[in-house]
Order: C-alpha cells, then structure tokens, then sequence
C-alpha cells in the first residue's frame, strides 16, 4: 500500500533522512521506532507532502505520491493525526470533526453523518462533549478528537506521529486498544512512537530508525525480543 524506496529529506543544508526505505501492507499495523531527531516525524511529512524528498520515491497504492502537494496526498486516502493533536481550540468538538471532512465536503451528507456516527460510537465521550469547545478539553479527550478528526477523512491509510505522548498509562492503553479496532474495521495504521514496548504489543511489524537511517526492521514479535531494541528503547539490560 505504502512504499518508501530509498528516501533523502534535508531540512535546509541538514540530511534529516538518509536512504529511507520501507513498506505498509493493506491491513497491518506498521511502527516506526527511533529516539528524538532519529527521523520519525520528518518521514511522515514526507509521506504527506509537508517536506519534498531531495531523492527516492514515495508510493501510494502502486502511484508516486512525492510529488503531489499534501491536499491531494490527503484526497487520496491518507490522513494524519498528528504529534501534540494540534485540535482547533476555538471551535467545538463538531466543528472539528466537520473539518476533518473537508477533502469529502461534495459527497452526499448522509454519508458524513455515518462518519460521524462512527466516530461517536468509537469515541462517545465526543458526542457527550459535542458543542463543547475542543481547547477545553483533556489531554486524552483531545487525542481522541484529533484521532476522529482524521478518520472524518474516510482514510484506507492513517498516519499517526506520537499518539501516547503526554497520556497516562491507563490512556496509552486505552488510545492503543481503539487503534486497534480502527485497523480491524479496516484501516490500514502507520504509527510513530518512542513508547516501543506499547507500539510493538499492537503492531504487525516495526521499523527502527536512528540518526535518520534504518538500523532495523522485523516482525513486531522480533523486535521485541531484539536485544539492542531492548536496551535502546525498552530501558532493559
């Protein structure tokens, strides 16, 4: 579904990514693993368009995708929940969901309304807090927000960079079990994470990167058991 073949990013005179290759399968749940400035984040704008690769190519569905801006991208099935939310504090729950459509504002509105439902039934503390404005809201409500907000896309493949960030633990787990369900329901997860040990328990398959290169990839299962992926990212001796 998705492919990174051979991908140069620089920020500027700075390599930010250097030889990037990887694959998404229709229907896996993919992590991408690496500390702070190993890459992570510059890949997903890279796979959106925010940030043009120097050299490489990025494939979406067998049809390059680098060269398209990110509205387009976006057109074509891929949504972003992106690090921090980044909700529209001044606009309610709704609105923000409503935004989240937008790429589909000229299909039938029946159709955004089953969205929405979809959104509820998976999040019904939104439409609890429906009209309530979404910079109101708690680190956790918004994540959820952020995450309806791009399903609200009708997205085959989203892309999700640092969802546990700033959560608690019993958050993490419960944002982490609805990405579950999202992929059994059919979406294709691309999921950016320093939480390794989380990102790898759902995953069917993870990458690592470090310093803007590939040191590693495998199933999830064997990432775990990794040694080096252990003592860099699961705090283990």
């Amino acid at each position: 579904m998705l492919s990174l073949t051979d991908v140069v990013t620089y920020y500027g005179p700075i390599m930010a990514l250097k030889g990037v290759s990887l694959g998404v399968d229709a229907g896996e749940i993919v992590c991408l693993l690496g500390g702070n400035a190993s890459g992570k984040s510059t890949t997903m704008k890279t796979v959106l368009g925010i940030v043009r690769p120097r050299t490489g190519t990025v494939e979406f569905e067998g049809e390059r995708i680098d060269g398209l801006a990110t509205g387009e991208i976006v057109r074509r099935g891929i949504a972003l929940v992106p690090e921090s939310r980044r909700v529209f504090g001044r606009m309610t729950v709704w609105e923000n969901l409503v935004m989240g459509s937008y790429v589909r504002r000229n299909e039938p509105k029946d159709e955004l309304d089953r969205d929405m439902e979809r959104v509820y039934g998976l999040f019904p503390r939104l439409k609890e807090r429906a009209q309530q404005y979404a910079g109101t809201l708690s680190g956790g409500e918004q994540q959820m927000l952020a995450i309806g907000r791009a399903l609200m896309a009708r997205p085959r493949l989203l892309l999700m960079d640092e969802p546990s960030m700033g959560l608690s633990p019993a958050l993490v787990d419960q944002v982490f079990d609805i990405i579950q369900e999202i992929n059994r329901q059919g979406t294709t997860i691309l999921v950016v994470e320093q939480n390794a040990s989380v990102a790898l328990s759902i995953a069917h398959r993870g990458y690592v990167l470090q310093n803007g290169q590939m040191v590693a990839s495998d199933t999830a299962a064997a990432l775990l058991k990794a040694d080096d992926v252990r003592r860099a990212y699961l705090g283990e001796e």
